[in-house]
């Protein structure tokens, strides 16, 4: 049995799942406080996570009906992400496996992403190129094995998730506003506006920060009672460049390593308008359920199982990274 925390952000995050990749648990504790300052906010993340996150190991085995006494291997998000968030995690699941004197697993965040396809009971095996798009995050990577990846391309600037949040903010949707966009963008028409999709940036490489500034312009041009009035236009045209460059990259990554399997991964897998773009690229598609596509403790666990776990007393100084992504 394999017990595994995330806290990378602001979600406090526990599982257990087994070596096979069945998962018996995958608790997720939303803070849920942020949106009144639209953004998480690093210091009361952490505070928050220090509150829950005993109380979440609890409930993960609680429900995946074990003990202590059951768990082989501990694991942990190692970064990236919020540097104090992350130490509440860490230093939690040393606790816990230095009790026992269990080992540990220090796990890249990305590579959890990667690794959600893995789990049961429809594991997407490799080889296939990975598109992972979160708020803090967006990469194709040339997947040859559980631990074998090569970096295609990565944002050069703003991530995905990050550019819907921003432009949900800037339609007054507040935050997260991911959702709430793609819930706008229904009522709109996807070709009211014309948005950049970074064209200019060649290769797999992405830019979400031209498309951002043409839709503060484009909210700025109209007016207020205007864009008001375009909401929806607003955000459907917004929505479908941001989709568009992901989509236009991934194909790019398909065409270049001569694969016809793609799995997505991150907090934008769950927009719908992303799917239905990608199913239409007659690939095979590998997308875990819609809780394995957000931040959560059993992609953990999955990327921990080809990870050299650490032996106890190993881990006691192992500290975490904010940046990077050091497992890819």
């Amino acid at each position: 049995m394999i017990l595994a925390l995330e806290t990378s952000c602001d979600d406090t995050c526990a599982a257990v799942v087994t070596d096979g990749g069945v998962i018996r648990s995958n608790v997720i504790s939303s803070q849920g406080i942020h949106d009144r300052f639209g953004g998480v906010v690093p210091e009361i993340a952490s505070r928050h996570h220090l509150e829950l996150v005993n109380a979440v190991v609890d409930e993960a085995l609680h429900k995946a009906e074990v003990t202590l006494d059951d768990v082989t291997l501990v694991a942990a998000t190692q970064g990236p992400g919020l540097i104090g968030a992350l130490l509440v995690g860490l230093v939690t699941a040393k606790s816990i496996a230095s009790s026992r004197e269990l080992p540990l697993a220090a796990v890249d965040h990305l590579h959890g992403h990667i690794a959600a396809v893995f789990l049961e009971p429809q594991p997407f095996e490799p080889p296939f190129v990975a598109l992972i798009v979160s708020g803090g995050h967006t990469l194709l990577v040339d997947v040859t094995g559980p631990r074998e990846f090569a970096l295609l391309g990565q944002t050069l600037d703003d991530a995905g998730g990050e550019a819907f949040d921003k432009g949900a903010r800037m339609l007054g949707l507040g935050y997260p506003g991911g959702a709430a966009l793609e819930r706008l963008a229904q009522d709109g028409d996807p070709n009211a506006f014309s948005f950049p999709t970074a064209k200019g940036v060649k290769g797999c490489d992405f830019s979400f920060a031209g498309v951002k500034t043409a839709l503060l312009y484009a909210i700025r041009d109209l007016g207020e009672k205007e864009a008001d009035r375009r909401r929806a236009d607003l955000a459907a045209s917004y929505q479908s460049a941001i989709v568009e460059a992901l989509v236009q990259r991934a194909q790019r990554a398909l065409d270049k390593t001569g694969r016809a399997r793609l799995a997505l991964g991150g907090g934008v897998a769950a927009n719908g308008a992303l799917r239905g773009r990608l199913e239409a690229l007659a690939v095979d598609l590998g997308i875990p359920p819609r809780e394995l596509c957000t931040d959560n403790a059993a992609m953990i666990a999955s990327a921990a199982r080809s990870v050299e776990p650490l032996a106890f007393p190993m881990y006691l100084d192992l500290d975490v990274y904010p940046t990077g992504a050091k497992g890819l």
